[in-house]
């Protein structure tokens, strides 16, 4: 008699292709699976389905797809559970992967006990060779730049990233916490960058993290034309997102002296700070040399990671250095929404144990694409930047904040606005510059004030005199 086939399979395969109404392939059902399956047993499995005509398959050979027949019924719960028929099952929240990067999704899922420890191993760096070596392949390059280019590319570095700063704050501060295992949520991270407030309940190093992004992002964005990889953006960034949250306050933006260990690995980053140090300057002018956007910005990613240069913080240091050249070269930023916890951490370890890139290069992939599109539409909703305000936005911004910080009333302001634009404006720029700073205070709330590294109480305290 055939082994009969477990009907928590049958459901699991059913559940996958549920939430593909537009048909879904065998390596997607595969990759979306929570326990493994040979491509073989996995047919047999998606045949019996196709003769319970519980799935319908349409097309043949490698363009064969699958999807519920015509008014199936199924609704998602939370958690990743699907509930099919009235039964609830278990799928795993997973960007799409290639056949490379299931391999190393597999390999990194065995118990600890059966990976075999590693340490660093220096010839993955040292074998890079900048416009030689690519991580990316070209298709992806170039596939990558036509989805993130802008009109703002011939306009001053971080032209893109200024015109979607109030979202991409709390996208970026929330979903680099949240890989961390931050505990808020994106409506408790949009209250505690914009009102200061922190949640009720939650850990109070959870809020340092995010505040801390916060600060780092802000450098990224004030010094685009500054930025790159250099010791001073690298090791300042550190400096930010561990700001109160070291042991040793000392080792905020340090180069680590000790050795470390990383949980849920076995994996044994460099003990002795000289190699450290060697290896953070090869990763430094390697990253440098590169001409390509993209790969510096996963080089990065992969390598500041891999090193642990730092005691703590060294994986928020890589996702927000990924995002240097991006900024610098006017493309949309990388967030990381919707990137799921597991599948980084995954790419991550196959990077650390193996020296395999290609299952983080599909989550690289997949949340750069995410990235676009969000941003995308943010830009649509905002329309096109004012030429004017993007050439005075410095000067408007220092006006902004000197008015609040002196507690000017509407009569005060207007006065200072008019001497200042006198004293520092062309002719024919002093009438629109007057009119774009009382605008600005216009619409000053407490929902935008970041973009002025101003503080709810100063804003308070101005806001009544101004009234």
């Amino acid at each position: 008699m055939p082994k009969q086939i477990p009907a928590h399979e049958l459901d699991a395969i059913v559940a996958i292709v549920a939430v593909h109404p537009e048909g879904v392939r065998t390596d997607t059902i595969s990759n979306g699976l929570a326990f493994k399956l040979p491509p073989r047993m996995l047919q047999r499995r998606l045949q019996l389905l196709v003769e319970q005509h519980r799935v319908v398959a349409e097309g043949t050979g490698r363009g064969r797809r699958y999807c519920l027949p015509t008014g199936a019924v199924f609704a998602t719960l939370e958690t990743g559970n699907v509930a099919i028929w009235g039964h609830a099952v278990q799928i795993e929240n997973y960007p799409p992967i290639t056949p490379e990067g299931a391999a190393i999704k597999q390999a990194v899922r065995e118990p600890l006990h059966k990976r075999r420890p590693v340490g660093y191993n220096p010839t993955f760096l040292n074998g890079y060779r900048p416009n030689e070596t690519y991580y990316l392949p070209l298709h992806t390059r170039q596939r990558l730049r036509d989805m993130g280019r802008s009109p703002d590319g011939q306009r001053p570095a971080g032209t893109y990233v200024r015109t979607i700063y109030s979202r991409l704050l709390i996208d970026l501060s929330w979903n680099s916490s949240r890989l961390e295992g931050n505990t808020y949520s994106l409506l408790e991270t949009e209250r505690l960058l914009e009102q200061g407030e922190a949640a009720e309940g939650k850990d109070a190093r959870d809020a340092q993290m995010i505040l801390n992004h916060k600060a780092a992002i802000e450098l990224l964005v004030e010094q685009a034309e500054e930025i790159g990889f250099n010791r001073y953006t690298l090791l300042n960034l550190h400096a930010l997102l561990s700001d109160n949250l070291l042991a040793d306050p000392r080792a905020c933006g340090r180069l680590r002296a000790i050795a470390v260990g990383v949980a849920g690995t076995v994996y044994h980053p460099l003990e002795v700070p000289q190699l450290i140090e060697e290896g953070f300057q090869r990763i430094l002018d390697t990253a440098t040399a590169i001409s390509n956007p993209f790969e510096q910005a996963f080089f990065a990613l992969v390598h500041i990671s891999y090193l642990q240069a730092f005691e703590d913080v060294n994986k928020r240091v890589s996702r927000l250095a990924a995002n240097i050249p991006l900024i610098r070269e006017n493309l949309c930023p990388i967030s990381f929404v919707d990137v799921p916890e597991r599948a980084y951490v995954d790419g991550i370890l196959g990077v650390y144990e193996l020296n395999r890139i290609e299952l983080l290069r599909d989550v690289f992939v997949w949340a750069y694409e995410r990235s676009c599109a969000r941003y995308s539409a943010v830009r649509q909703s905002l329309g096109e930047p004012d030429p004017f305000r993007l050439r005075y936005r410095a000067r408007v911004a220092e006006m902004v904040v000197e008015i609040v910080r002196a507690r000017m009333d509407k009569k005060s302001a207007a006065e200072f606005i008019q001497l200042r634009a006198i004293k520092d404006m062309p002719l024919t720029d002093q009438a629109r510059f007057i009119e774009v700073v009382e605008t600005e205070l216009m619409g000053l709330h407490e929902g935008n004030i970041a973009r002025y590294r101003l503080r709810s109480a100063e804003y308070q305290r101005w806001r009544e005199r101004w009234r």
